[in-house]
């Protein structure tokens, strides 16, 4: 049993040390006595570039625990608390390039007269709306992630970011973990190597003494977790500094030396202690950018780095097609990894990954053709029950995926009816 010794801890605690202040997980005695736990609501996004392998990707199918298909195969061991929906479709605007606006507009669907000056219909993107409720209480507002690690950047914003606080004006995705972690811990520049469990230490023995027993392990096992980001990020910066004795040349940035499943990983991890935290309850993460036909590698699923988007136009070939289908099971696997740290973390009654709508998804459902109607849609979590799950939900054609966003932003608490070209709610969405 979990005695609680002082229940006047509010959810909004920190430990604070000389320059960090570092926010505590959802603890039991948080929770008005006698109250029944519940952990706030959060949503949030894993985006895939470039489409999917179509026939691979589709479940033969529908309703209640469905048989899931080649590249849904990896949601297993979370597939009671994951959804399919098919069926939802984005505005196309003719005339502007098919993946700068399938980035910028997947969460937006704003219409094609809605132009921006750059071509793009670069309205306010559901994320940023759900902030505006969601990150009234929080410290950020949102979070924007990107794992982008190449180094010519040689394409615009509108192929690298999906978040939009509205006409034209990004939510820029931040693509160094270190900066990231500096930014969710607020540590000095001049305490950067500094650990943020050695300067919350003194702060945190103080609240042990004040808490039951399962507590305290609660925040031994969140601040296990808080090192644990730590020492990757220091592991990268040693093979760094070891690269330089054997004379070769130091990496750019500290996110390029990382295989592509660790650099993913990593930022899953920050993520999950952002919203785990409540730093903030709405996040994005792009897990690379839109076309960008530099080559990029896969340890452990390609011999030598890959052209995804040169791949996505070549799709007849039977081979191709076949590289594509491991790509598209790569990214699920790293998605479902996360989905599986998340269920790992109880909150209350449930978990963090019951609390959440986090939404795995793409701008366009084939690349080949710059098709954006059936587009790839999973979300894992409930969003504290209030989702049905173990579901493939195949939706009339034609149906906006702008009526998804409005239902997730309703079920987030936020006073909205319509988002870009939807027509309302989408259909069976709440359980």
């Amino acid at each position: 049993m979990n005695v609680l010794k002082n229940t006047n801890i509010p959810r909004r605690t920190f430990l604070r040390g000389c320059g960090a202040a570092l926010a505590l997980p959802f603890l039991d005695v948080m929770q008005t006595r006698g109250a029944s736990a519940s952990a706030p609501k959060r949503v949030a996004f894993f985006y895939v570039p470039n489409g999917v392998a179509q026939e691979a990707w589709h479940p033969k199918e529908t309703g209640h625990n469905f048989a899931l298909s080649r590249t849904l195969q990896p949601l297993e061991p979370v597939r009671k608390k994951v959804s399919l929906f098919t069926n939802l479709d984005r505005i196309k605007v003719p005339g502007t390039d098919g993946h700068a606006q399938a980035g910028t507009c997947y969460l937006s669907t704003a219409a094609p007269d809605e132009l921006s000056p750059a071509g793009y219909p670069l309205k306010r993107t559901i994320d940023q709306v759900i902030a505006d409720t969601a990150g009234k209480t929080t410290p950020f507002r949102s979070l924007e992630l990107s794992c982008n690690s190449f180094t010519d950047n040689k394409e615009s914003v509108y192929f690298d970011n999906i978040s939009w606080y509205g006409h034209g004006h990004v939510a820029r995705s931040i693509k160094d973990p270190r900066k990231v972690f500096q930014r969710l811990f607020n540590v000095k520049e001049h305490q950067a190597n500094a650990s943020v469990l050695d300067l919350v230490r003194a702060d945190a023995k103080d609240l042990q003494g004040r808490l039951g027993r399962l507590d305290r392990h609660k925040l031994d096992e969140y601040m296990d977790s808080v090192r644990t980001v730590e020492q990757q990020i220091e592991r990268i910066t040693k093979q760094q500094v070891d690269a330089n004795e054997l004379g070769i040349e130091q990496p750019e940035k500290l996110w390029t030396t990382m295989r592509r499943d660790e650099y993913i990983q990593v930022m899953g991890d920050l993520m999950i202690l952002a919203l785990q935290t409540d730093l903030t309850r709405v996040s994005s993460m792009m897990v690379a950018p839109e076309r960008w036909d530099t080559p990029l590698m896969f340890e452990d699923v390609f011999a030598k780095p890959i052209l995804h988007h040169g791949w996505t136009h070549n799709q007849k070939n039977e081979q191709v097609l076949s590289d594509l289908e491991k790509l598209d099971q790569f990214y699920m696997r790293q998605f479902s990894q996360i989905c599986q740290k998340m269920d790992a973390i109880k909150e209350g009654d449930g978990t963090l990954l019951d609390s959440m709508m986090f939404t795995y998804g793409s701008g366009l459902s084939s690349g080949m053709l710059h098709e954006c109607s059936n587009l790839p849609t999973v979300i894992a979590g409930s969003a504290g029950g209030q989702l049905k799950t173990n579901r493939h939900d195949q939706h009339a054609k034609g149906t906006p995926i702008a009526n998804l966003w409005v239902s997730m932003a309703q079920a987030m608490g936020c006073p909205i009816n319509q988002l870009g070209d939807s027509t309302g709610t989408l259909k069976g969405f709440l359980a």
